[in-house]
């Protein structure tokens, strides 16, 4: 069995083909969204999910999230004195779905197509990949995340040619695709996004309005207290779904503070967060070589689009109601389950034809002539550009620039700019040349990318036809299999919270919560009632600890009513 798995910034899930159907695969909780949230209580033990959420409220130093937004990078958590990367988080949240997926199918998973925000670069692509083998899984593909969602709204299952725009704005990454569909083909024609636009953006106007309004200095702020103004803040925006107006409220020093906010402020304050939005719908238009007018239909994905101002920002832009017939959370697992049923070979599920696009530019490092025989090197020189069509291979030819010079160096960069020293190296190789006199000797380069971003690079001497190859893996994916080994036994001496236990300690978490926000006579009684709570639990007596459940459930929902 091949599972597809939406790792998100905020929350993730895991979805599979089975009998002919795609379902959503419910985690332990039995609810289909997992908060991409990691933690390490005082026994050193791992807390995933909506646990690890609930813990964070109540100790936000021993937690970690919105690590999706850092994959590929260096940067690290330290979360219970132990060290962690974000493909160590990350790994934590896929292997946590894996047992959800185990569970409910009743059989081992081994197997997983991860989706990505089509705008991830080649290291954050390899990263996810990585995690996915810590977990345990074999990754199949990484699949963009609007080409699965493509698969999921049916669109290829159209009778006429169709040309739609993917507009997937998730809690940390905003993505816009260009597909178009004729016959059983499903061809990306552009995509374009920003790594750092999502719905935390939007949760984050609140904050600063709610601060600014209430003259706190946020520099000020504990972390604790500072975690549950972003909550109150997530609440409020939320609220937007249901009505024009909302109030945010948080306290702050034992003393309430409330925001009182319309949808027409609040739409003011994300203008500057809609420019950001459409400066890649403009540039994905611009690649795709169409207007506006020429899209047939605008799907979203990602809970972010329920906002009001998002919708209403599409409608103006396109002049057409979008497609929202599928859930927006889970439509990107969806497509990542059939996806993987296609490589399975079901044949309950239709093939198709995936065709996608390079991200990004592929190229290589020259040298420019500034003066006459003098050379000036770090300028990039593009072969593959973006959003040409994978799989592709490109040809260019390059000269040597010194008399007797004895070899040159290829550098393979990703990256826009003209200059190398902002784009990406993935990586290089030198070949041997014969000592000539400048622009006599030269090589041909050719670049081969495919689907699953594996690049390789042939440089081919044309004077003497020797011909060297390199696949170019990153810098930042320089693991072996012995050292992934290594790895997830080093991250196996932190136990993953039981799943039999998790309900339990959850609860227990929210009472606590709970506790916190309370006073007087009601601090008794919730804590009377996690007490007999706890004790029942120790006795193992099953009704025993039903009865002291339900009462405690019932002080908490009373609590938040």
């Amino acid at each position: 069995m091949i599972i597809g798995i939406d790792l998100g910034t905020t929350n993730s899930l895991a979805a599979c083909c089975r009998d002919g159907e795609t379902v959503i695969i419910p985690n332990r909780l039995n609810e289909n969204l997992t908060p991409s949230v990691v933690a390490v209580d005082e026994k050193a033990q791992i807390l995933v999910g909506k646990t690890a959420r609930e813990y964070s409220y109540l100790h936000p130093e021993q937690s970690a999230e919105v690590f999706k937004r850092f994959m590929g990078s260096d940067r690290q958590y330290e979360l219970g004195g132990h060290k962690f990367r974000p493909e160590d988080l990350s790994a934590m949240v896929i292997r946590a779905l894996k047992e959800d997926a185990e569970k409910f199918l009743g059989e081992t998973v081994t197997e997983a197509v991860i989706s990505v925000p089509a705008y991830f670069d080649d290291k954050r692509r390899k990263a996810t990949k990585l995690a996915g083998e810590l977990a345990g899984l074999k990754v199949e593909r990484i699949i963009s995340e609007p080409t699965a969602a493509a698969i999921t709204y049916g669109l290829y299952d159209r009778t006429e040619n169709t040309r739609f725009l993917v507009f997937d704005l998730g809690g940390g990454t905003f993505d816009v695709s260009i597909l178009e569909l004729y016959g059983s083909i499903l061809e990306v024609r552009a995509v374009a996004g920003d790594n750092y636009l999502g719905g935390e953006n939007f949760t984050r106007v609140l904050e600063k309005e709610f601060l600014e309004r209430n003259e706190i200095d946020e520099e000020k702020l504990d972390r604790k207290t500072a975690t549950a103004v972003h909550e109150a803040a997530e609440n409020c925006k939320k609220l937007f779904s249901q009505g024009d107006k909302a109030v945010m409220k948080c306290k702050i020093d034992g003393e309430e503070k409330t925001l009182a906010i319309d949808l027409k402020e609040y739409g003011e304050l994300c203008e500057p967060l809609l420019e950001r939005i459409r400066k890649p719908l403009q540039r994905s238009i611009s690649d795709a070589h169409v207007k506006l007018s020429d899209i047939d239909e605008v799907v979203l994905v990602g809970g972010a689009t329920r906002l009001p101002v998002i919708r209403e920002f599409i409608v103006k832009l396109f002049h057409k109601f979008p497609n929202i017939s599928v859930h927006p959370d889970e439509a990107v697992a969806l497509g990542a389950a059939v996806q993987g049923a296609m490589k399975a070979r079901d044949k309950e599920v239709k093939e198709i034809i995936l065709t996608d696009v390079c991200a990004f530019t592929l190229g290589t490092e020259v040298s420019v002539e500034r003066r006459e025989g003098v050379y000036e090197s770090g300028h990039f020189c593009p072969i593959i550009e973006r959003n040409t069509v994978i799989p592709t291979s490109r040809t260019e030819r390059f000269y040597t620039v010194h008399d007797k010079q004895e070899k040159i160096r290829i550098n393979v960069y990703q990256g826009e700019s003209r200059l190398t020293v902002n784009n990406l190296l993935l990586g290089s190789l030198e070949i041997p040349v014969p000592k000539n006199k400048a622009g006599e000797e030269a090589v041909d380069v050719t670049y081969t990318y495919d689907i699953n971003s594996i690049l390789e690079v042939e440089v081919k001497v044309i004077s003497t036809g020797k011909v060297k190859k390199q696949i170019i893996k990153g810098k930042y994916n320089t693991m072996t299999d012995e050292e992934i080994q290594v790895r997830m036994e080093e991250l196996s001496y932190l136990k993953i919270a039981p799943r039999d236990q998790e309900e339990n300690r959850l609860l227990l978490l929210k009472g606590e919560q709970c506790y916190e926000e309370s006073t007087g006579d009601r601090r008794l009684v919730i804590e009377n009632c996690m007490r007999e709570f706890e004790l029942a639990l120790d006795s193992r007596d099953r009704e025993r600890i039903m009865d002291a459940e339900r009462k405690l459930r019932e002080e908490i929902n009373r609590e938040e009513e």
